[in-house]
């Protein structure tokens, strides 16, 4: 007798210490739970616009933290119904379900259920890995015990519902909320918080994008669980099965709204910051774009880059369809046309169902369409007859122009994709502020930035600088420059060149005003020559252009590459009379808890004196008046700018500003082919700078330019009033001595 007891107290006594030596090897090197705590996970990284709008987000998982209190109490019971019924009852580990796993585990000889608390999960997730042994089931055990005891049961969940995986690159309730209802989890249905909850056990397998069943499926299993635990009533149980979910396509916000100006902002925070505070930290970053601003600049590329595609030959139909595709085809622009209706001055394919003599017939999806000869005569100038470019079933690019309705249907005009690319950057003119970034035909084609990474030859769009170089070195508007041939022998190459006017033509004496007005290229190269060369570089760095100048002649024709930031910003110098201002995308940042971390302020630069800005600012609003940049003349307010087009037609700008605004275009192609001896600045860039200067100023009133009152001369010649510095009207260096001195530019205006 004594010794079976002995037997069985020895039994008890080593299975005592093997449990305690167990315990001791599985709890000796567990992570501490006090880091619960302070619960900083993984966030959302939001850039704002000037109007605190969200353009952007930046995360390794996508995760908004949201205090228990803003969840619903309907939609933490649905999680725990799903997940954990006795939640509130238990400490921390479900024996039952624990029992209930091991057995169905044994039974399929491997791990294929784990009885897992919400505190349990918690535990994995935060503290422990998620591989599927015994001893990290052993790990979890002890430390979800721990947890229990540390934190209250609404802290445990409180971190539950904000740290779980919900499919789709959503992390906790109200990033899932957002992508799938596009709602806060303040706002979410009953319904849908339990469509959320039945997410949890594997989110791809009840994703209701990809498998809308199992995840209907999922979501009648969460309202019986808690309807069984007492959670919700009958009625509220039918209600939400009846309910009919709408589930949010949701678009990629860094590619919809301020995507160029977006990117470029990651970059910088990803420079200053690095990677991972930029993905994991919650930054909340302000930003100088205003999205109308933007908007209005996207559309003014778009319109101005299809405007080239018309001036060039047409391509043919983009691709011809069979019967059969021709119907799905149709179905599917319906169904598109249901969310976004047909509207003029979008870009939309159509199918050709016949072509006239002078006229195509075409659908857009069940519209009709017609595109009559005012809407294609661009591409008659190739002379074809339609039959030779058009079959029915082509499919063609179209843009909507009026709705007829007696006969139902839409007048369109014919288009074509442009192949030319263009950048387009606009500053605050007081603050230096960015308004708007294009750097690109569009975001998905291409992500390179050509508005700020790019450097092309600003062509004539150099000369300003050059000129005000010479206003400050003893030439006046008045100047005479002979527009004659000129002939410079480089000995390095040992080639002689031999530059010519855009028209190759040459006028004889010139004064300056015309010179710059007219972008008389030997006018510019001899003025360059007679200042130095390095004289106008110095008034280059004085204006901001950082980028390397070569000191030779040709830099009078933008030789040298630049980017469209560093001239726009330069251009800014002569409306703010002599200041420049210094572009900045960011106004201040903040971390996830909403304490400041940088604050940016504007910076202004004096460059040039406000009388030589003065001079200028008369010159260049001269070009808009009655030279290159006429164009933009159509605009009706107060404006100044200068075209710049390179010798072989690869590059186009036009860099203008209003009382308000200072911002530049680019036109080109990406591999310096020529776009066309005829695209100048004037043609393919002015256009773009009026429709997105038209659209900004829509409504505002018209301001003029502050002026310089003192040091300065005004003389009115015609419709043109032409600023001098005091003293020296009619004089200045020159080629010759004007005959009549004054009235020599007075005529040369007329």
């Amino acid at each position: 007798m004594w010794t079976a007891l002995s037997f069985i107290g020895l039994v008890i006594i080593v299975l005592g210490v093997s449990l305690m030596l167990l315990y001791h090897h599985v709890a000796q090197d567990l992570p501490p739970t006090e880091n619960l705590k302070n619960y900083h996970p993984k966030s959302v990284t939001f850039i704002y616009a000037d109007d605190g709008r969200m353009i952007g987000e930046y995360s390794h998982e996508r995760r908004i933290v949201v205090p228990l209190a803003k969840i619903p109490k309907y939609a933490q019971q649905a999680f725990i119904a799903a997940e954990d019924a006795n939640f509130y009852q238990h400490s921390g580990v479900d024996l039952q379900s624990i029992a209930r796993a091991f057995i169905k585990n044994v039974e399929a000889g491997r791990i294929v259920q784990g009885g897992s608390t919400i505190t349990q999960q918690v535990t994995r997730s935060f503290l422990l890995s998620r591989e599927k042994t015994y001893m990290r089931k052993l790990r979890e055990v002890i430390l979800a015990y721990r947890i229990n005891r540390y934190l209250t049961k609404d802290e445990v969940l409180f971190l539950y519902l904000n740290q779980i995986y919900l499919g789709h690159g959503a992390y906790g309730v109200e990033s899932a909320a957002e992508l799938y209802f596009d709602k806060h989890v303040d706002q979410l249905t009953l319904a849908e918080a339990a469509q959320l909850a039945g997410l949890t056990q594997a989110p791809s397998r009840y994703s209701p994008y990809s498998r809308p069943e199992a995840a209907r499926r999922r979501l009648t299993y969460t309202i019986q669980q808690m309807f069984k635990n007492g959670f919700i009533t009958q009625e509220e149980v039918t209600a939400a099965l009846n309910e009919k979910l709408v589930f949010y396509d949701r678009a990629n916000i860094n590619l919809t709204q301020t995507p160029y100006f977006t990117e470029h902002v990651r970059r910088m925070l990803e420079d200053k910051y690095g990677e991972d505070r930029l993905y994991n930290d919650g930054l909340q970053v302000y930003t100088t774009v205003n999205i109308e601003m933007q908007e209005a600049g996207r559309k003014a590329v778009e319109r101005g880059l299809y405007e080239f595609a018309t001036r060039r030959p047409y391509r043919g139909p983009i691709k011809k369809l069979s019967s059969e595709q021709v119907k799905e085809f149709l179905a599917s622009q319906d169904e598109e046309f249901s969310e976004k209706p047909i509207a003029p001055d979008q870009y939309l394919q159509a199918v050709v169902t016949q072509v006239g003599t002078k006229s195509l017939s075409i659908q857009l999806g069940s519209h009709q369409g017609v595109i009559l000869p005012n809407g294609m005569t661009w591409q008659m100038i190739r002379g074809k007859p339609l039959k030779r470019l058009f079959t029915p079933n082509d499919v063609i690019l179209v843009q909507p122009q009026t709705f007829d309705k007696k006969r139902a249907r839409w007048r369109c005009s014919l288009e074509q994709h442009p192949k030319v690319q263009s950048a387009l950057l606009s500053l605050d003119l007081k603050s230096g502020g960015v308004k708007a970034l294009i750097g690109g035909r569009d975001f998905r084609e291409s992500q390179f930035n050509r508005a700020v990474q790019s450097r092309r030859q600003p062509g004539s769009a150099f000369k300003p600088i050059i000129y005000t170089a010479a206003m400050d070195n003893g030439f006046t508007p008045d100047s005479i420059i002979i527009d004659s041939p000129v002939v410079h022998d480089d000995f390095v190459s040992m080639k002689r060149w031999k530059p010519l006017n855009f028209d190759r033509k040459f006028y004889g004496p010139t004064n300056l005003y015309t010179g710059l007005t007219s972008s008389r290229n030997v006018v510019a190269i001899k003025l360059l020559d007679k200042i130095g060369v390095n004289k106008a570089i110095e008034y280059a760095r004085k204006m901001g252009i950082k980028s390397d100048l070569q000191p030779y002649l040709p830099l009078a024709l933008g030789a040298s590459g630049l980017s469209l930031e560093e001239l726009v910003a330069a251009y800014s110098t002569f409306p703010n009379l002599g200041e420049r201002v210094v572009p900045y995308y960011i106004t201040r940042i903040e971390d996830r808890n909403g304490k400041l971390l940088e604050q940016y302020e504007p910076i202004r630069v004096k460059a040039i004196e406000p009388d030589t800005a003065c001079v200028m600012l008369s010159m260049l609003k001269g070009v808009v008046q009655h030279g290159t940049g006429v164009r933009v003349k159509a605009l009706k307010r107060p404006c100044g700018g200068k075209t710049g087009t390179t010798n072989d037609a690869t590059d186009a700008w036009f860099i203008g500003f209003t009382p308000e605004y200072v911002a530049g275009v680019w036109v080109g192609l990406d591999d310096y082919r020529r776009m066309g001896r005829l695209e100048t600045g004037g043609k393919a860039a002015a256009p773009i700078f009026l429709y997105y200067m038209d659209a900004v100023m829509k409504g505002k009133p018209v301001h003029d330019f502050d002026q310089v009152t003192e040091g300065v001369t005004y003389v009115d010649r015609g419709s043109n009033r032409i600023c001098f510095k005091e003293g020296t009207v009619g004089k200045g260096i020159s080629d010759v001595s004007p005959a009549g001195g004054d009235d020599f530019l007075k005529n040369e205006l007329d």
